[in-house]
């Protein structure tokens, strides 16, 4: 009977984290591809298939310019396939090109000015971010945020900020010169300092204070149970409605508030990845398909707002990523192209060739990494062990 209860729970839960991973990855990915298809249209590029997820058509429709629209059974991306691609990954049908007539090259990718293709290319992480941005927006004239000023209530006698000499009832109105207006500023600022020292403009009792405190990696447990390596000062905002408001903006404010927060995620997510190779964060927090999943889910919980933030900040991660200059990505193409403009003449084939599998390579072992942290993190392996013990 606790085994049938075990499975049920189980079933409820995987359905509970599918159904919010599915939206929230199907709304990122369609925006990128949508992003390369209205571009390539406007360049005169024929679109011949634009699929949300790859291998067999669930069901689909053609419009009046011939681009076959679909859905297909694995959900895991998707792609705009133009004609003469010999597949999704945009990789040119050489031998096929090669004897297409001139005059029916006008719409083929392959074909088009350099500037041309490049802007196609660019436009699937330039759409992310576009919709980062609106959704950002969206939420601050809605929704608003919640806004506490940045004064220390607390402070940890074991933290960092007791050894720089912080105290209750300090002020901060900025760090390394850079304006603080609120405590989630404050927040947001120390968690992707690493652990480099950060100096504090403070006013103490009406008098200007400069403390200098580095923040310490701390293991934080969420309302979910998970795990995160952040950087802490040790201080604590009693929030009560007293000190906090909910501040709501008109549109064009929202929208550089969206700009604002598009540009904090990817230099959050930057600051990340450098930390990885600087050796001053965890590659153990880097999570793939699985950790989205669960964390999806537990987003969704929340309300639809907070899952709609979450699309947001994927949406931003898959730009940046795309950018990144690995064959296979678009930051891969954007790279052959940079190449060609300073030769004058595209790669060569066998060189491009090369290139993709290199560039295959590394997104698989990206991706099988980031499996392998989801894997260790959600305790799948201990979980099938204490099945069979």
């Amino acid at each position: 009977m606790d085994f049938l209860a075990g499975i049920g729970g189980f079933g409820e839960s995987l359905w509970g984290y599918l159904i919010p991973f599915l939206f929230v990855l199907t709304v990122v990915v369609f925006f990128h591809e949508l992003g390369h298809f209205t571009v390539a249209r406007l360049c005169g590029v024929k679109v011949d298939v634009f699929s949300v997820g790859f291998g067999r058509e669930v069901f689909g429709w053609n419009d009046k310019h011939g681009t076959r629209w679909k859905l297909s059974w694995i959900p895991l991306g998707g792609y705009v396939k133009f004609a003469g691609d010999e597949n999704a990954a945009s990789v040119p049908d050489r031998e096929r090109l090669a004897h297409i007539p001139a005059d029916e090259r006008a719409g083929l990718f392959y074909f088009k000015p350099l500037p041309q293709r490049a802007a196609v290319v660019a436009a699937g992480p330039v759409a992310n971010f576009l919709l980062a941005i609106l959704i950002f927006a969206g939420i601050f004239t809605f929704v608003g945020r919640t806004v506490a000023t940045a004064v220390v209530d607390e402070v940890n006698p074991e933290g960092a900020a007791a050894e720089a000499g912080f105290a209750p009832g300090d002020h901060i109105v900025a760090i390394d010169g850079s304006q603080i207006s609120s405590f989630e500023d404050m927040q947001r600022f120390v968690s992707t300092s690493g652990n480099k020292e950060l100096v504090f403009e403070v006013m103490r009792n009406g008098e200007h204070v400069t403390l200098h405190a580095t923040p310490r990696i701390q293991e934080v447990t969420d309302r979910f149970g998970n795990v995160h390596k952040i950087p802490m000062l040790g201080i604590v905002r009693q929030v009560d409605s007293a000190n906090v408001e909910v501040v709501r903006s008109d549109p064009f404010t929202a929208v550089w508030l969206g700009v604002k927060e598009t540009w904090f995620v990817t230099e959050r997510t930057l600051n990340y990845i450098g930390g990885i190779f600087a050796g001053t964060q965890d590659a153990d927090q880097l999570g793939g398909p699985l950790r989205i999943a669960q964390v999806s889910g537990q987003v969704a919980t929340i309300g639809f707002a907070a899952l709609i933030s979450m699309v947001a900040m994927l949406s931003v991660s898959i730009g940046l990523l795309n950018l990144f200059p690995v064959p296979m990505l678009d930051g891969g193409h954007l790279l052959y192209y940079a190449v060609e403009a300073v030769r004058g003449r595209p790669l060569g084939e066998q060189a491009q060739e090369y290139g993709f599998r290199i560039g295959l390579a590394l997104v698989m072992m990206l991706m099988v990494f980031a499996t392998w942290n989801d894997l260790v993190h959600l305790q799948v392996f201990a979980f099938l062990s204490s099945l069979f013990s």
